[in-house]
């Protein structure tokens, strides 16, 4: 088919020639169906009025027919339908519909009614009235025509009227368009032979040009395919191209390759690439097309597509520069054979490549194949070795659970659904001793009543059992109790085979022994090793649970804290060996001692904690409190040592003195504390005022963390005076403290609490410093009669590894000579560790400094240790001067004391003299020194400053009296 804007003139030639052929033919039918004709003729007459509808898509292809076409044309309707709807129009209006359809397509026109002659049976010319309007789409795009022929009249086409619409202008015309189709024939043959060897290369594609040449000799010729750019927009890949040179000049040169098809054939792309055959002037593109055909010098084109299977590859170009080529049909029909005949060898090169990949495929899927094969044998020889191996193994590992289940400590029995014994080692029969003519029956039922008989609880037994019946997936874990004291522990599974139940697995052990140890673990976690007493933790779960029967019966309770009376000195003393035995003889004793219904516990060291259940009131509490004092008066032998000790005893009542166990526990530790207070070897009942005295203690020491730094902390000093002269010998410096809140607060109270929490070191370090800088401002007042210091060391700083250093580095900051310090320790604290005593007492000794044994008489000093140490003085207790007018042996205890101290050649100091009798007597009784109130009491650093001036003013008058 032609493009539909060609002009008249380029179509006359072709058309000559289609109008021979068929004036031929018709002729030939008219000669050889007459009466056809007739009856065809008369068919169509009866039918004149009726309309044929008709519809077609954009490119005027028909898309639907009424049946009525077929009687007019004797065509199908079905080969009719892909077809253009004016393919039947007679050929004087071939062009006119083509214009016409452009119009249309341009939407010029909205319906088109015009008048055609229609080719239909036996070349008869039947006048159609045409009705034709555009269809569109809801965007105003033309999609297709619909319309209707209407058959106005028809007529019978003979040879006179073939000549007079188509007259040939000579007849050498036919015979020149029979001989091209001669020379194209034998082109036609010549390019099938080139193309039995068409493998796509560009020679081939050049052969092929050179056949086209001498059949159609055009001024150019190209064959060209198309190829993607990197775009993905369609370019042309020109293949061979043959020119002229004689025709076209180097400007003319102007290459295809490479450029996009829309871009050059603007007008005319999506035709070509539709596949239908272009043919082109000059003067019939547009503008852009014009500007490059004139540049590449072409006058006329025409495009032959080259198509596979309907999609286009490519196309044949030929360009003529001098004339405006007139196409004859046979000449376009040979070319478009051409291009089917490249279009076969290019699909036979397809096939071929195609055929060898596959091929190449097939010989490496069989490759594959076969070493898939020669893979899976392999596979099989492994595997059967690996199944033998397998089977190796499963017998090995039968062979060891068999040996596992004899050799272990276990009992093993297996039960299957029925309730048939399937399985059981040796241990089983032993630990439950079943007759072997029992075990081997395999009657389950009859060995589960044996054994229930050896049982404690045999209903529990077997109500557990029972219950497997109707929960079979259960597991059981418990222990089981037997009559002779054995104890099991049993363990039972379900035995799966998948997911199926088969039977069931049962475990026993005995863990007699274990269970035994569990208890003893358990009673030694809940009591004290050493006196076998319940301990804090159990004594607390007891109290707890006599608490609750007291709330629900409304009954009173009491808790009761007891400590031993100095039983640190005794465990120092005599070793932790003694002070053990002497705990467990006071348990023992405390245990026979108290009633059935209480409860004593080790609260741990020296203390222990009673529960007193059942009592009335709080006398009962007390009266079993003077009880306990006196259980303890006796004397204990321990080891040839005969000990006394007596206890500390606090009480607090359920509900009087709290109403939980935590409470009471607080309040009776709180009355302790009040009977160590009040001189131990008693018993306090707790009361409110024990708790404000323990918050006033709480609150001094945590004040007493700041006091240095706030400066509260004083000296005071009291004097050392000639027991004759009463001149001042030296000072003793005493601690003080001046507490914001409760005023001046005695040692007594607050040393204890540095003693406790560690802050007498650093106290106490203070102390030596102020005091050995107030001495040298002294010495400086006096001149040559320097006066000396005695400060106390508190036990705590005694130990202190330092203490050397630490006085060394004091008397070298203040100046003061070594001579002119003594420190007092007391016999407990020298007695602590008597090796290191030594050691230390003799440092400070070489050193220059004096040592005192303070409160002389009411420690344990040995007198055989006491030569050892390094002493200057000793200072005889208060509690000996007392009474020393009054009482005898007072008297006879304190001329022994400065009879061993003159006769170990140590100076002696009386402390607490209070009146002239005490002083008189002990002048008597060669005491050099006296301290107390009958000369001063302690004074402050400015008082005492006083003192000692007034004391040296005194004497040197008494010297210039006596001179």
């Amino acid at each position: 088919m032609v493009c539909f804007d060609m002009k008249k003139d380029k179509l006359q030639t072709l058309l000559k020639l289609e109008t021979i052929n068929r004036y031929t033919s018709c002729l030939n039918c008219r000669q050889e169906l007459p009466q056809t004709y007739k009856k065809t003729v008369n068919h169509v007459s009866s039918i004149i009025n009726e309309a044929i509808l008709f519809n077609t898509d954009n490119s005027e292809k028909r898309r639907y027919l009424s049946a009525i076409w077929k009687e007019l044309t004797a065509s199908a309707v079905s080969q009719s339908i892909v077809n253009s709807i004016i393919d039947c129009i007679h050929s004087p209006g071939y062009i006119h519909n083509l214009e016409l359809f452009k119009i249309i397509k341009a939407h010029s026109i909205e319906e088109s009614p015009y008048n055609n002659c229609y080719q239909i049976l036996y070349d008869n010319i039947c006048l159609v009235k045409s009705h034709t309007e555009a269809l569109l789409n809801s965007k105003g795009q033309m999609i297709g025509t619909s319309g209707k022929l209407k058959i106005i009249d028809f007529e019978i086409e003979t040879e006179d009227d073939v000549q007079n619409q188509y007259p040939i202008d000579n007849k050498d015309d036919v015979e020149v368009i029979r001989d091209n189709s001669q020379t194209y024939l034998e082109a036609l043959i010549n390019l099938e032979k080139s193309l039995q060897s068409f493998d796509g290369k560009d020679e081939c594609y050049a052969e092929i040009i050179s056949i086209l040449k001498w059949a159609y000799q055009p001024d150019r010729i190209y064959i060209c395919e198309h190829k993607k750019s990197s775009g993905g927009e369609l370019v042309i890949d020109e293949k061979a191209q043959w020119q002229d040179t004689s025709v076209f000049s180097s400007t003319n040169d102007i290459s295809l390759q490479n450029k996009p098809i829309r871009e050059i054939f603007t007008s005319f792309a999506n035709q070509l690439l539709k596949g239908k055959l272009v043919w082109k002037n000059l003067t019939e593109v547009s503008l852009d097309e014009q500007a490059f055909f004139q540049a590449r010098g072409t006058v006329s084109t025409l495009l032959v597509p080259i198509t596979l299977k309907g999609d286009f590859i490519g196309f044949i170009g030929l360009e003529y520069s001098l004339i405006s080529k007139a196409w004859q049909s046979p000449e376009v029909n040979f070319l478009q054979a051409i291009a089917g005949v490249i279009s076969l060898a290019y699909k036979n090169l397809l096939t071929e490549k195609s055929l060898r990949k596959d091929i190449k495929k097939c010989q490496k899927t069989n490759s594959e194949l076969k070493d898939e094969v020669n893979r899976r044998t392999l596979e099989l020889h492994q595997e059967i070795a690996k199944h033998q191996c397998i089977q190796k193994e499963l017998e090995e590992s039968l062979s060891l659970q068999k040996t596992t289940l004899e050799t272990t400590t276990d009992g093993i029995l297996l039960v299957d659904s029925k309730g048939c014994i399937t399985g059981y080692n040796h241990k089983f029969v032993e630990m439950w001793g079943i007759p072997q003519r029992l075990i081997t029956s395999g009657k389950y039922a009859q060995v589960l009543e044996f054994v229930s008989n050896q049982l404690k609880k045999p209903d529990e037994f077997f109500t557990s059992a029972s219950q497997l019946e109707s929960y079979p997936n259960n597991e059981i874990y418990d222990w089981i109790e037997f009559k002779d004291g054995r104890i099991f522990e049993r363990y039972s599974q379900p035995q799966y085979i998948g997911s199926e139940i088969v039977g069931r697995v049962w475990s026993f052990r005995d863990i007699s022994e274990r269970f035994k140890a569990e208890a003893k673990i358990q009673h030694q976690a809940n009591h004290d090793l050493l006196t076998n007493l319940p301990n804090r933790m159990q004594f607390y779960q007891r109290l707890l649970e006599s608490l609750i029967k007291a709330s629900q019966s409304r009954s009173k309770l009491a808790v009761c804290f007891l400590d031993l009376d100095r039983f640190k000195t005794i465990n120092e003393t005599l070793g932790h060996k003694i002070g053990d035995k002497l705990l467990q003889s006071v348990a023992q004793r405390l245990h026979r001692g108290l009633r059935s219904c209480d409860i004593i516990a080790r609260w741990g060291g020296d203390e222990f904690t009673l529960l007193l259940s059942q009592i009335k009131d709080t006398q009962d509490a007390a009266r079993i409190a003077e009880e306990i004092l006196r259980i303890l008066k006796p004397a204990f032998l321990i080891d040839n040592h005969v000990l006394h000790v007596s206890a500390s005893i606090g009480i607090a009542v359920y509900l009087k003195h709290g109403k939980d166990g935590e409470t009471l526990i607080k309040n009776a530790d709180a009355a302790l504390n009040r009977a160590k207070s009040q001189g131990r070897n008693n018993y306090q009942i707790y009361n409110s005022t024990i708790n404000s005295q323990a918050s006033e203690l709480l609150s001094l020491e945590n004040s007493l963390h700041y006091a240095l730094e706030r400066d509260e902390l004083k000296l005071y000093y009291q004097p050392q005076v000639d027991i004759t002269t009463g001149e001042i010998q030296k000072f003793e410096a005493l601690l003080r403290w001046q507490h914001p809140q409760y005023g001046l607060i005695s040692p007594s109270k607050f040393i204890p609490i540095a003693e406790e929490t560690g802050l007498i070191v650093p106290i106490s370090e203070w102390v030596l410093e102020t005091a050995c800088a107030q001495t040298k401002d002294w010495q400086k007042i006096t001149g040559n009669q320097p006066v000396k210091v005695a400060v106390n060391l508190s036990p705590r700083q005694f130990q202190q590894p330092d203490l050397v250093e630490t006085v060394r580095r004091i008397l070298a900051q203040t100046q003061l000579s070594p001579q002119y310090l003594e420190l007092e320790i007391t016999e407990s604290a020298a007695m602590q560790n008597v090796d290191f005593s030594t050691k230390i007492l003799t440092q400070l000794y070489d050193m220059g400094v004096s040592i005192s044994i303070d409160d002389f008489g009411t420690g344990y000093c040995s007198f055989n240790y006491l030569k050892q140490f390094p002493i200057h003085c000793l200072k005889i207790d208060r509690s000996f001067v007392k009474d020393l007018t009054n009482d005898t042996n007072d008297a006879a205890i304190v001329t022994a004391m400065i009879a061993l101290a003159h006769g170990l050649n140590f100076s002696v100091v009386a402390e607490g003299v209070e009146t002239e009798e005490q002083r008189n007597l002990l002048r008597i009784l060669e005491c050099e020194s006296m301290q107390g109130n009958l000369f001063s009491a302690a004074v402050c650093h400015r008082e005492a400053t006083e003192l000692l001036l007034k004391s040296k003013s005194r004497l040197m008058n008494e010297s210039v009296l006596a001179a």
